[in-house]
């Protein structure tokens, strides 16, 4: 079922798990304002110099983007939406990860820096990716030389990132503009898959008590089958026209069925999809210090490459 490549790295990707859960105690922790606040600052995270900042205009005002473009030709640009459970989180968390997707497969990257639950919950993050998409439909061409578009993002950017391309098929009719979407260990029923039900209260980085408290401040006003709406939980959402995806998921995530799920009824509408299942790794491997994080970025890359080609 796994490869050879991943196997030999297995042990350590269980270390770090342990590691972490121990960091996690019984998992009864509750996230706290400083903390979500924490997570948001652009100086919480290890940045990239070739990364620069513009603003657009955005559907609640001001929009800012990060913007990373690597010498040589442009083969497209890539949007980029973070992480962070539509609550916490910034571009900057990602610019490593962009950065060698950026200079893996010759991409201009362009990372939204969306609005933020609770103070904006549903629809504001979408939104603001759609207002992002949009903005790349009209003037790509003219800020980087190229009219072809690719999407992804981590968790919640990677719901986000299937949730624009429904919003870029079905209000714009412009779907055909993106190539390819890297879809990281994304949360596509955002009422709850069974990996995401059954998950050990102290899963590293993502526990079932962060689970919810993340969906009540996106979604207050909804629950149960209500959250399962597509415009809310892609998974349930007609999938026919997308781009070529690649689903990247770790074994010991809570998101796995996400993952299984939604790559299954991508490939079922008659799109492409590859599924790239780690062994045991957790929620968010592709930013811990491990092998299987590197690669993973290396894959991400050539998996966009191989589209753009």
């Amino acid at each position: 079922m796994y490869d050879e490549e991943l196997l030999t790295h297995v042990e350590e990707v269980r270390r770090l798990s342990l590691s972490m859960i121990e960091g996690f105690g019984d998992g009864s922790v509750v996230l706290s304002r400083p903390t979500i606040e924490a997570g948001r600052s652009p100086d919480s995270y290890a940045k990239v110099e070739a990364a620069f900042d513009r603003t657009i205009s955005g559907p609640g005002g001001p929009l800012r983007l990060r913007i990373m473009v690597p010498a040589g030709e442009i083969a497209g640009v890539y949007l980029h939406l973070h992480g962070g459970g539509f609550t916490t989180g910034a571009p900057e968390m990602d610019d490593e990860e962009n950065w060698s997707i950026a200079t893996g497969a010759g991409l201009a990257v362009v990372s939204v820096d969306y609005r933020l639950a609770p103070e904006h919950p549903f629809p504001a993050g979408p939104d603001d990716a759609e207002a992002a998409a949009v903005w790349l439909l009209e003037c790509a061409a003219a800020e980087f030389g190229t009219e072809t578009l690719c999407i992804g993002g981590s968790s919640a950017g990677a719901n986000l990132s299937a949730i624009t391309l429904l919003r870029v098929r079905d209000h714009h009719d412009a779907i055909e503009r993106f190539c390819a979407a890297n879809l990281a260990y994304g949360g596509f029923d955002m009422s709850g898959t069974p990996s995401a039900r059954l998950a050990d209260p102290r899963t590293p980085l993502l526990t079932p008590l962060m689970t919810r408290t993340y969906r009540d401040y996106y979604l207050p006003d909804s629950n149960g089958e209500d959250r399962r709406r597509p415009t809310i939980s892609p998974l349930f959402a007609d999938l026919r026209g997308m781009p070529p995806a690649l689903f990247t998921v770790g074994s010991a995530d809570p998101y796995l069925d996400d993952s299984l799920f939604m790559s299954r009824r991508w490939e079922a509408a008659g799109n492409e999809a590859r599924l790239d299942l780690y062994p045991e790794a957790p929620h968010g491997f592709t930013i811990l210090p491990c092998a299987m994080r590197d690669i993973a970025r290396r894959r991400m890359a050539g998996f966009l490459s191989e589209v753009l080609a």
